[in-house]
């Protein structure tokens, strides 16, 4: 059992003042002591909850992105996924295994802060390949494709799978109002009239919403995932966000997959704040964006009282990032992956500085099933190979493919 404290941090958690002090880690939890071992962070780190992406495909994350023709932009998601299947990146990545895929989401997610994603895929294509990823994607959750006629009927119907997520206290998450024809403009109608409108429900996108629709999904306590990058990518349109978060709506963040999304949710979160100026011509708050990565995402999970807060009693799911602004929030929204100094799970930390082997009451050598890479010209080590990884997928696309959520040269790998 690891035990160790982070001393000297600058600790910032939802609905709490930040303060400089120490975070302590015993087993999978935070704890108000800690351990003998302390790494001093020096007040030069802030230490936040790890981050939580509420929307991905991880068998989807290959580069680049496929859209539609320049000026052009789609009516509902169903012509993109003729568009995605005749394009030169899903000839490129049928190179690839699932595994290979997969693996590279988990590192999507690890290289930008997350540890907690969910994969919008039916738990029978993939609930063998999550436990193996690096870090943790969700499988507590009920799922529908969609509301409309032309969906790909994911899980057992919506009504059944909604049931189970209530019975089971788990989200229903499912795409909604994706586009713009009949069916999609009247996607929540569809769930109302099937009696599924609760706070069980996690829509993403929602894009077609009118403002009955953002009233009605505010009173029922449904959560949304904004996936802006991917929505004016695909349909030059997005959610109403200032509606949603005037009316109450718990809003959180998703990438969708990297083949239409922002690079990862480092990169989402600074698209989605500059698209919310131009769109409404103010700004988003910095602490906003942080609350939708943080509890309101863990809210949507039906994981608030596991994660997203450091606090006694909580995993120990832990993001430590260099400190290059005052204001913490805005540290975070600015912050790139070469600022991260440490990811923890769990209490188990997965990516870091090579100070914070301390944590691993061995500094001498690597814990099994590490490697070790260089970032932004500091040594990290990571859980898994990473490295390994980056090279097979090299070799089996024949050419050096450059993925840009991987912030490392393959080369740069070696023992420690």
């Amino acid at each position: 059992m690891l035990e160790y404290t982070l001393a000297n941090g600058v600790i910032v958690s939802p609905g709490k003042k930040q303060r400089t002090g120490n975070l302590g880690i015993k087993g999978e939890k935070i704890v108000s002591g800690g351990g003998n071992v302390k790494i001093d962070l020096k007040e030069k780190s802030f230490v936040y909850p790890s981050l939580i992406n509420t929307h991905d495909h991880l068998q989807g994350n290959y580069r680049p992105p496929v859209g539609p023709e320049k000026g052009k932009f789609y009516l509902t998601w169903l012509p993109w996924d003729n568009d995605l299947k005749a394009s030169k990146t899903f000839q490129e990545r049928s190179n690839l295994n699932r595994e290979d895929l997969y693996a590279l989401s988990g590192y999507k997610c690890l290289f930008s802060g997350v540890t907690t994603v969910n994969d919008h895929f039916p738990h029978q294509l993939n609930c063998q390949i999550l436990p193996t990823l690096p870090v943790r994607a969700i499988q507590e959750y009920c799922l529908a494709h969609e509301s409309t006629s032309y969906d790909l009927k994911w899980g057992d119907g919506i009504e059944v799978e909604h049931k189970l997520a209530v019975k089971n206290k788990w989200p229903f998450i499912t795409h909604l109002s994706e586009g713009f024809d009949d069916e999609a403009m009247h996607g929540l109608e569809i769930l109302e009239k099937l009696g599924v409108l609760d706070n069980h429900c996690l829509f993403v996108h929602c894009i077609a919403f009118s403002d009955e629709d953002i009233k009605k999904t505010a009173k029922a306590g449904a959560s949304v995932s904004w996936c802006g990058f991917s929505n004016m990518f695909m349909f030059n349109v997005t959610a109403k966000v200032r509606k949603m978060l005037k009316e109450g709506v718990n809003v959180t963040i998703g990438t969708d997959s990297s083949a239409t999304g922002a690079a990862n949710l480092l990169a989402e979160m600074k698209y989605d704040r500059e698209l919310y100026r131009n769109l409404y011509g103010e700004d988003l708050p910095a602490k906003t964006i942080f609350e939708m990565v943080t509890v309101n995402a863990a809210k949507a999970f039906w994981m608030q009282d596991k994660t997203s807060r450091l606090e006694e009693g909580m995993l120990g799911d832990i993001l430590v990032l260099r400190a290059k602004e005052d204001n913490p929030y805005e540290n975070l929204v600015n912050a790139g992956m070469k600022d991260i100094e440490l990811l923890v799970l769990e209490g188990k930390p997965i990516y870091g500085e090579m100070r914070f082997l301390d944590a691993f009451q061995n500094r001498n050598e690597l814990p099994e099933g590490y490697t070790k890479i260089v970032v932004g010209k500091r040594d990290m080590f990571v859980k898994g190979d990473p490295a390994g990884l980056y090279n097979e997928v090299r070799k089996k696309v024949g050419f050096k493919k450059e993925l840009d959520y991987l912030p490392f040269e393959p080369a740069t790998k070696e023992g420690i």
